[in-house]
This record gives structure tokens, C-alpha cells and sequence, in this order.
């Protein structure tokens, strides 16, 4: 297992709702940015939502009035609370950490260069 363990994902249809989680796994993160980022099949990755260590909070426009990420710098652990999901949201669900971004650079960082990554979850959405 790595640095960043991610659950919580499962089939779902539209319109219900979901929360994925993310675990750090033998390390702390409390000091780095945090995210989430999506990849559909044959589609690139992309920026979700991140959160700083303070709580300030960045989302794509396509989630940010469904979905809602928070952290928990206690559990060290990350959230992303996803409401009214549609079929476009399926997606493999990666949680980062990086120390090297702020929370709206994140969103346009090359996402290789992101220090941690989990292995994801599988969110499948039907209509």
C-alpha cells in the first residue's frame, strides 16, 4: 500500500450521493495541500478539488456546487462529499498531496509532477 489510501468508491445512479475518502498511510500531511483528481476511460486525468491545511478550498467548476471536499488534519484524512452525481462523473478517484502547489494551482499543476498519489477508487455512475 502507499503513502495515500483512497475508499469509498462503489456503482451508484445519477443523482445519489457518495463520499470518498482518503487515508494517509504512515506519514502526516497535515502541512500539505490536498486533492482529489478524477480519470474517466480513455480520458486524461483531471483536477477535482483541493483543500489546504487551513481549510481553504478550490473545485472544478463541473463539481463545485455537488461536491464538497474537506480534511480532517486529526485522522489525517481527506473527504469529498459527492451529491446529485451524474453518468459524467464515473471515474477512477485519486487522492495527492503536495507541498509544492496552492490550492488553485493544483488545479493547472501537470499532475505527474504531484509528490503522492493513492491508487484510487472506482466510481461508476448509471443512469
Amino acid at each position: 500500500q502507499g503513502p495515500l489510501i483512497e475508499s469509498g468508491g462503489r456503482s451508484v445512479h445519477s443523482g445519489d450521493s457518495l463520499r470518498l475518502s482518503c487515508a494517509a498511510n504512515g506519514r502526516t500531511f497535515s502541512d500539505y495541500i490536498m486533492g482529489w483528481f478524477r480519470q474517466a476511460p480513455g480520458k486524461a486525468r483531471e483536477f477535482v478539488a483541493s483543500i489546504s491545511a487551513t481549510g481553504d478550498t478550490y473545485s472544478a467548476d463541473s463539481v463545485k456546487d455537488r461536491f464538497t471536499i474537506s480534511r480532517d488534519n486529526v485522522k489525517n484524512t481527506i473527504d469529498l462529499q459527492m451529491n446529485d452525481v451524474k453518468v459524467d462523473d464515473t471515474a477512477v478517484y485519486y487522492c495527492t498531496a503536495d507541498r509544492g502547489v496552492t490550492v488553485q494551482t493544483m488545479a493547472s499543476a501537470p499532475y505527474r509532477y504531484l509528490e503522492f498519489w493513492g491508487q484510487g477508487t472506482l466510481v461508476l455512475v448509471s443512469s
